[in-house]
């Protein structure tokens, strides 16, 4: 069977993307901090059929997180997806309040830990000459928002180079794409909050890694 890896999975947007793809024949590895987290999603996507496994890691330790992925590889044989999308904590910094302390947690999650993960996948796939990589960033990545501007920094970073590798590997048979969510990730959200339900948004994923088509995908109201 082929094995999608979820980076940063949770209770939202990570276990509908793992239910997305679960249900369509894939096995799931579950990756981010907290083992008790990981052990209820498991057990959820056991639930409806479908093969998981949790491996704990912080995101933002390129050997905690290397390992892991090393460690699902070796159960499951081969990473063919990878989803990418860690959540960094949302601190509310205007540009002129950029520091490099409250910067770099969000360098080390979500541009390092995009590198570190894809490094890990990589060599299989290209070895296979197959496999997508699927990375998440918010809308401020293209379009930035004053008030969340370290997160900015970082996830601009991190399209920038998910587009990068779009332009290089699809010779190789790899197909890569950056999906930019440009809006809330819920049921409900108050009144005139653009929003779409997490189970709704996986299936975003889903048309992006079978169309294999664009390097970027949007999703906003």
């Amino acid at each position: 069977m082929p094995t999608i890896a979820i980076v940063g999975a949770g209770q939202g947007l990570g276990l509908s993307i793992a239910k997305v793809f679960g249900g369509r024949g894939f096995d799931v590895a579950l990756i981010s901090r907290t083992k008790d987290k990981l052990d209820t999603l498991v057990a959820e996507l056991g639930e409806t059929g479908i093969t998981a496994e949790g491996f704990a890691a912080d995101v933002a330790d390129p050997s905690q997180l290397t390992n892991a992925l090393e460690t699902a590889i070796a159960r499951f044989g081969r990473i063919d997806v990878l989803e990418f999308s860690p959540h960094a904590g949302l601190t509310m910094t205007a540009p002129k309040d950029v520091t490099l302390n409250n910067l770099r947690p969000q360098i080390d999650s979500l541009l390092y830990g995009a590198v570190a993960a894809a490094q890990a996948v990589l060599p299989g796939m290209l070895e296979a000459r197959s496999g997508t990589l699927l990375f998440t960033t918010g809308g401020g990545a293209i379009n930035p928002y004053p008030m969340l501007a370290d997160s900015n920094i970082a996830q601009a970073g991190q399209r920038n180079w998910a587009i990068n590798l779009h332009n290089t590997l699809a010779d190789e048979g790899i197909y890569v794409a950056n999906v930019a969510i440009n809006l809330m990730i819920a049921n409900q959200a108050p009144e005139d909050v653009p929003h779409r339900a997490p189970d709704e948004i996986a299936l975003d994923y889903w048309n992006v890694h079978t169309e294999r088509a664009k390097a970027e995908h949007v999703i906003g109201a």
